[in-house]
């Protein structure tokens, strides 16, 4: 079984590091074939870090599209992604959803013990990170968001009722060592390896993910 990061464990931070950026952005595309998109990225300002939009009230400071139309730059090209993280090396890593996966998108503590019972299920896994501002994100089969609210009424409860977020189309991700508004930084719980290349559907993962959110918004 794959090991994890525990909730309480003091995972070491990456640096976001110009060249780290770089050859993680090649390696998503070069390895996993996953289209890569160059996004914000943080300023130091005054003593505090915002972010590349100059927007002082930016909700995702550091980790979000850079142009309006940043669904034409995203590239599965690691030559591009090469040449555009070369003319920013400080730019974020974000991965469009829609495309080669969708995102299932829920609290840190949702997340955990979803997570647990997965493995206890024995459930096949794909990659799984883990924000700063305490959300996980479960990687699943691209086509898998729309179908998300149905499956979760199907199982007795009201998608608005849940923090889980199906991220699909016109949607995105940030990917690791991306930093979000910080000191933080997007962390893997787990990694993508040769033995998560194949996604689960979201059909497979929603009933734990849902009956964890539930506890969660319970308790």
């Amino acid at each position: 079984m794959e090991e994890t990061i525990g909730v309480t464990e003091a995972a070491r931070i990456p640096q976001q590091r110009g060249e780290q950026l770089l050859d993680c952005a090649v390696r998503y595309a070069e390895e996993r074939h996953w289209d890569v998109l160059p996004g914000t990225w943080l300023e130091a300002a005054g003593g505090r870090e915002l972010c590349s939009c100059a927007d002082a009230a930016c909700p995702r400071p550091g980790a979000h599209p850079a142009r309006p139309d940043w669904a034409n730059q995203a590239t599965g090209s690691a030559t591009a992604a090469r040449r555009l993280w070369g003319k920013q090396p400080r730019a974020s890593i974000l991965l469009p959803t829609g495309r080669t996966f969708d995102a299932l998108d829920v609290p840190e503590s949702a997340g955990f013990l979803a997570l647990a019972r997965m493995e206890r299920m024995d459930l096949t896994l794909g990659p799984v990170t883990r924000t700063p501002d305490r959300r996980m994100v479960f990687l699943v089969l691209p086509g898998g968001a729309p179908k998300v609210p149905d499956l979760v009424r199907k199982l007795g409860w009201s998608p608005a009722g849940l923090d889980l977020i199906a991220r699909g189309e016109s949607s995105y991700v940030a990917a690791p060592p991306t930093r979000i508004g910080g000191p933080g930084a997007v962390q893997w719980v787990r990694r993508p390896t040769q033995a998560n290349r194949w996604l689960p559907d979201a059909e497979e993962l929603i009933s734990p993910l849902a009956y964890a959110c539930a506890r969660d918004a319970a308790g």
